[in-house]
């Protein structure tokens, strides 16, 4: 596996912490309090009730030991690891009361997160190695590190992470700024170099009207948006390896084939995190432990 962005740990154990806040309120599990004795111990596993890719198994880790830190984790299976339904996941052995108190906010993460490695192992091998797919920013607030963690895991890469580590001028920013028409994309160019002169550049276009233009403002990258298959190809032609094409809008998993047959470099899609289906995930009981 390629090396996956680090997790941002500080940030995780916050969401964490909000999650178990908001599931347990000032009481706790009120449930297990007056059903389960305090002194039950059992062993249960994580299942996989279909096919999926593993991704965030250390975060529910985390969050069970949060609840209870003397409950026993093993994980089974590695991040990225495909698993096919009936695998079991991870063993765990504790309190009845306290596996139980963290099971469906731990669940929550991993099924999130298994969910979205899986879309991006899906659209990958769409692509058959002829170009990279990147996520977006449309991640779920708060969980863009995680998001992005995932989409790597399943074996796609990470686009920017956030407004602060690469230049995108798109249109709505050369219009606003009074730089629409001819130039503008060279003028919105130029002044990004000059305030952030260590940052790559990305620049949207709609035409391959507009390409040349970026093609002389010698950004890094230009994003071809919601161009027709046809025009893509035409667009790779006419770039000949002059700048990285990074093809963006309606990019369905049905469409990623011809897309990447194109010859662009990326395809960028936020429905490996905005439409994701979470993964099928259970934890079961399989026997009394001590």
């Amino acid at each position: 596996m390629k090396n996956l962005p680090a997790i941002d740990w500080e940030r995780v154990d916050a969401l964490i912490r909000m999650a178990l806040d908001e599931d347990l309120g000032d009481r706790g599990d009120t449930t297990t309090a007056a059903v389960i004795d305090e002194s039950l111990h059992v062993n249960a596993v994580f299942l996989a009730k279909e096919d999926c890719v593993c991704a965030g198994l250390c975060v529910a880790e985390r969050l069970m030991k949060a609840v209870d830190p003397a409950i026993e984790w093993e994980s089974v299976v590695k991040e990225g690891d495909f698993c096919p339904k009936g695998t079991v996941m991870a063993r765990l052995k504790g309190s009845a009361r306290s596996l139980l108190t963290g099971e469906r906010t731990a669940l929550n993460f991993v099924q999130r997160l298994c969910g979205v490695a899986t879309a991006a192992h899906k659209y990958q091998q769409a692509a058959g190695g002829r170009c990279a797919i990147l996520d977006t920013r449309k991640t779920t607030p708060g969980y863009r590190n995680l998001e992005k963690y995932a989409v790597a895991v399943g074996g796609a890469s990470n686009h920017r992470i956030g407004l602060y580590d690469r230049i995108m001028i798109k249109d709505n920013h050369r219009e606003l700024a009074g730089l629409g028409g001819t130039g503008g994309i060279l003028r919105s160019v130029e002044r990004a170099r000059k305030m952030y002169p260590g940052l790559e550049v990305e620049v949207e276009i709609d035409s391959l009207a507009e390409l040349p233009e970026a093609l002389e403002s010698k950004a890094e990258y230009i994003l071809l948006d919601n161009m027709s298959t046809a025009d893509m190809a035409e667009a790779v032609r006419m770039t000949n390896h002059r700048a990285k094409l990074e093809a963006s809008g309606n990019m369905t998993l049905a469409r990623i084939p011809e897309v990447a047959a194109t010859g662009v470099d990326y395809i960028s899609s936020g429905a490996l995190t905005h439409s994701v289906k979470s993964a099928d995930i259970s934890m079961d009981i399989i026997q009394p432990g001590k």
